[in-house]
């Protein structure tokens, strides 16, 4: 993707896009340099456009505000209930030692993670906000590996524009750009302020995208599919939360 300067974003019109003629401009620049969401078609398309193509043009390389240990939350929120069914139960009882996390699509090396494996790779620690779209929040210490590590491992192909994941939860996905999947600070976490994960926040893995809110932050991960086009997943809206009414994109 073509790097644009501030001073063309701002000439261009896209930062401050008033009136039509500014949000024709600013699409058309969003469009020339491949920052169209995949939810661009809903009602508030135009809106969601100018949102993803601003941020990503001046913040792609930015970094979550990282806290000191002496603001961790007393306790971390724990937001709806973990999977239903016998096949959750029954790795839960094992201690998740039979559960796999599965990465293929655009791969050269296709591949299936333990979780004993994804903690043998290099681990990485944040202490970062998670904010919901609901107003709930808190701050805590998430310990996992890079997901650009997995991907790396799993050989990305050039052509690769999306990470797609799913959760064990029943019809719940998500995907990010490779901007966000890349991101040093984003985690396939297996632990949670020093400890192991609870199922509660999701164990025995969700994916941490501390630049994004609450909901992209997808809890019971258990398959990454990479790709280069996300029409043909659901409704081709990128994930289930536009086909829920949010927002593809939730940039903060």
């Amino acid at each position: 993707m073509n790097r644009v300067s501030r001073r063309k974003l701002i000439t261009t019109g896209l930062a401050a896009a008033g009136g039509a003629a500014g949000l024709a401009v600013a699409n058309n620049l969003a469009q020339r340099y491949g920052l169209i969401p995949p939810d661009s078609s809903v009602l508030y398309g135009t809106g969601e456009t100018l949102t993803y193509a601003a941020q990503r043009i001046l913040t792609r390389h930015s970094m979550a505000r990282e806290f000191p240990r002496s603001e961790i939350s007393k306790i971390p929120f724990v937001n709806g209930a973990p999977p239903k069914g016998e096949a959750f139960r029954r790795l839960q009882a094992g201690g998740f030692a039979d559960w796999r996390l599965a990465v293929n699509g655009m791969v050269s090396r296709p591949a299936s993670f333990s979780l004993s494996e994804l903690k043998s790779y290099p681990s990485h620690s944040q202490i970062t906000h998670l904010a919901c779209e609901e107003g709930w929040s808190y701050i805590a210490e998430w310990t996992g590996v890079p997901l650009s590590h997995v991907l790396d491992v799993a050989g990305v192909l050039p052509q690769a524009r999306y990470v797609v994941y799913f959760s064990m939860q029943h019809r719940w996905w998500d995907s990010i750009d490779m901007a966000d999947a890349l991101h040093p600070q984003t985690l396939l976490a297996y632990g949670l302020n020093s400890g192991e994960l609870p199922v509660g926040n999701g164990g025995p893995l969700r994916l941490r995208v501390p630049r994004q809110l609450g909901y992209k932050n997808v809890k019971y991960i258990t398959r990454l599919v990479v790709t280069d086009d996300l029409k043909k997943f659901g409704k081709g809206l990128g994930s289930a939360s536009p086909e829920a009414g949010y927002a593809w994109y939730a940039g903060i």
